[in-house]
């Protein structure tokens, strides 16, 4: 008996000092190399370690130094200068289960497609991490990145787990192109569903907070994000901002705040934009809602050409479309002021009352141009039940044919100013009238229009002005149809018989003031030039009795004056 006592006594004692062994052999660094191969020839992951190291302060703790781990074959999933795992009595049962484990100072690479971590935790800290997710639709960059998740178990495809709670701030991060600094995000794992109980960052010198979920579909709810102080600089125009902006999945904001933020990009800007935007869904490039809401207001919004200052608005979302219940502004030193609706069903703009006072306006180098081009898919009709319109200032500097109207007022009912995506006159009565025009250098007085349209006609009852120590009249009728046909019947009584001379009429012989009667046919086709198309009869007398009858076939003069 003493001797199998003797004996047992010698293997405990063997045994002891081969795990003393083995003890002291893993710190070194060949022990740190044995485990890195053993683990690497024998499984699906990379390891690397150059050290490891145990405390009897910490009896329970491993650490891992300089540590490489990751799938073969792929980017390293974890990259840190220190690992830390915590041991604990559930490791009997799961050896792979841990108390804790801590990574410092290091990069951690969250791949999806990647084979799900061989580890687990009732705790994962970060300390000074980097953190990349460059894949799908979430490409992630951050910083200096401290977090806490509880408990961690990854999985294929979810690799911070499937219910999880946690908390990550970083100094710096960026997601999907959109840097931000100072970021706390807390909030909770569950399956597919994300939900952000406190979000905060500073974010284009300004500060976001708010809380969101996402749904188990993909879908996002945003219950309240607060975005305040922004300074925002961007190479994108604008249409490629909003692109960017709706290209997110679906969306539903039920309150999103705006408050002091300029922001800038090609050709346009907003200074001083506050604006509140409730309980809309955006979708595919779209958006839904049943009682949303759009309220702002800015000092200056600039989109190419278009300026407005102290721009106010109040819109109320429904499926039906949106009401216009206010919208003001200045515009080329003038206010604008109107009401309305736009209508889903028809992508009809219908304004009730639009009203214009004190504009200066010089119109753009190619307007005509623009006027021809076709609406935007959402804009199919635009009707104006009443429009006023006074002291206003019209310019166009076009050299060949310049024009200015001082002191312009406007009255029209019942207008429709764009019919199937293009812009016109297709209906309504108009009245136009100034103080003082310049049409291609010749002085008129009290010009003035009146006009009605159906979607056959455009009938101008009264076109008139004075001119020298006379009186221009005319009447027109201008065809609806695509080629659209004209005529137009003019009477001068003593004007200057220059004057349609100015306007692209053939020169005539006489000279002084006379009297002239004109009549006139042509085409006003899109994108076609009206000089061909043109067919006329002038007859003139001056002063002293002379006389002068011209015809015009094709745009040509066909007659020799007569006197």
């Amino acid at each position: 008996m003493k001797f199998i006592g003797k004996f047992l006594l010698s293997i405990l004692l063997i045994v002891i000092l081969i795990i003393i062994l083995i003890y002291v052999l893993l710190q070194t660094t060949w022990g740190a190399g044995w485990v890195s191969r053993l683990v690497t020839q024998h499984s699906d992951y990379q390891l690397s370690l150059d050290k490891i190291a145990h405390s009897w302060s910490e009896p329970t703790e491993i650490y891992f130094e300089n540590i490489s781990f990751g799938q073969k074959e792929r980017k390293p999933t974890v990259v840190a200068k220190r690992l830390v795992a915590g041991f604990s009595v559930r490791q009997i049962t799961e050896p792979y289960h841990f108390d804790r484990i801590q990574l410092q100072d290091g990069t951690l690479n969250l791949d999806p497609a990647s084979l799900a971590f061989p580890l687990q935790a009732d705790v994962l800290q970060l300390n000074g991490m980097a953190i990349q997710s460059p894949y799908g639709g979430w490409e992630l960059n951050g910083q200096n990145v401290n977090a806490g998740i509880t408990p961690w178990k990854p999985q294929i495809g979810f690799p911070l787990g499937r219910n999880s709670r946690f908390q990550i701030s970083a100094r710096s991060l960026t997601l999907n192109g959109i840097p931000a600094e100072n970021v706390l995000v807390q909030g909770e794992i569950d399956n597919n569903r994300l939900r952000l109980d406190n979000l905060g960052a500073d974010l284009s010198q300004g500060e976001l907070t708010g809380n969101a979920r996402r749904d188990e579909d993909g879908a996002w709810q945003v219950d309240n994000l607060r975005l305040s102080n922004v300074r925002m600089q961007t190479e994108q125009s604008l249409d490629e901002f909003l692109r960017q902006l709706s290209e997110v999945p679906k969306i539903t904001i039920h309150r999103f705040d705006l408050i002091d933020a300029r922001m800038e990009g090609k050709n346009w800007a907003f200074s001083d934009l506050d604006l509140t935007l409730r309980n809309v869904t955006f979708q595919d490039g779209d958006w839904s809602s049943d009682d949303g809401t759009l309220s702002f207001n800015a000092s200056d919004l600039i989109n190419g050409a278009v300026h407005l200052n102290d721009p106010i608005a109040n819109l109320t979302f429904s499926p039906r479309g949106i009401e216009i219940r206010q919208f003001s502004g200045r515009w080329q030193g003038g206010l604008m002021r109107t009401s309305g609706r736009w209508q889903r069903d028809g992508q009809r703009l219908e304004l009730d009352d639009f009203m214009v006072a004190g504009l200066e306006y010089t119109l753009p180098e190619h307007w005509l141009t623009g006027w021809l081009q076709p609406l935007p898919s959402w804009l199919s009709e635009v009707a104006v039940d009443k429009i006023s319109a006074n002291r206003n200032l019209l310019i166009d500097i076009n050299p060949a044919f310049p024009f200015q109207v001082t002191a312009l007022d406007a009255f029209g009912k019942g207008l429709v100013l764009a019919r199937d995506h293009q812009w016109g006159i297709w209906s309504g009565s108009l009245n136009l009238n100034g103080s003082d025009a310049t049409f291609n250098k010749i002085d008129v007085r009290r010009p003035s229009l009146a006009l009605t349209a159906d979607r056959g006609k455009i009938n101008i009852t009264e076109l008139s002005a004075f001119t020298g120590e006379g009186l221009l009249e005319a009447t027109a009728l201008i065809d609806q149809q695509t080629d659209r046909g004209f005529s137009l019947n003019l009477n001068g009584r003593a004007v200057p018989l220059t004057v349609l001379q100015r306007w692209g009429w053939p020169a005539m012989p006489l000279s002084g003031n006379g009297n002239m009667q004109l009549t006139l046919t042509g085409k006003l086709p899109a994108n076609a030039p009206l000089k061909p198309t043109l067919n006329g009869r002038l007859h003139a007398l001056n002063a002293n009795g002379q006389t002068v009858n011209q015809t015009l076939a094709q745009g040509e003069l066909v007659s020799d004056p007569a006197q």
